[in-house]
């Protein structure tokens, strides 16, 4: 059987199912290890049992929004070094500021593109890598 290597492991908090759908086909289909919430406190517990590499998080949800969800996430050691890409309908200057401000590293605008999706992962996942692997350095 042809084992495919996983690139990365994803946790999408989106409440509007179809978008998880979205994602996480064109995700799976190159080779990430996707789980998915639809609200942010199942993705709180996700994140604390198997900490992701990389967290996509829409902004406009039920209960706590994904402003909250950040904050959640920075302010937890054993969370706050996953890097969070934002993804919204919210188009304007302040929703994108305000994402960067709790600590989001990249602001994805609904609707979007599978290239820009795929392009802006891989992107912040090397350098997660490359951190990690400077920090690994660095401490031994």
């Amino acid at each position: 059987m042809n084992q495919k290597t996983l690139v990365g492991n994803i946790l999408i908090i989106d409440d509007q199912i179809n978008n998880l759908r979205v994602l996480t086909t064109i995700l799976k289909g190159k080779n990430y290890k996707v789980r998915k919430a639809t609200d942010g406190e199942t993705a709180i517990e996700a994140a604390k049992v198997e900490p992701p590499d990389l967290i996509i998080l829409d902004i406009k949800m039920p209960g706590m929004d994904g402003y909250e969800v950040c904050k959640h996430f920075k302010s937890n050691q054993k969370t706050q070094d996953i890097p969070i890409i934002f993804i919204s309908a919210l188009s304007e200057l302040f929703d994108k500021v305000k994402a960067f401000e709790l600590g989001g590293i990249d602001y994805i605008t609904k609707p979007f593109q599978e290239e820009e999706v795929l392009a802006r992962i891989n992107s912040q996942l090397t350098i997660q890598k490359q951190k990690n692997f400077y920090n690994k350095k660095k401490n031994s």
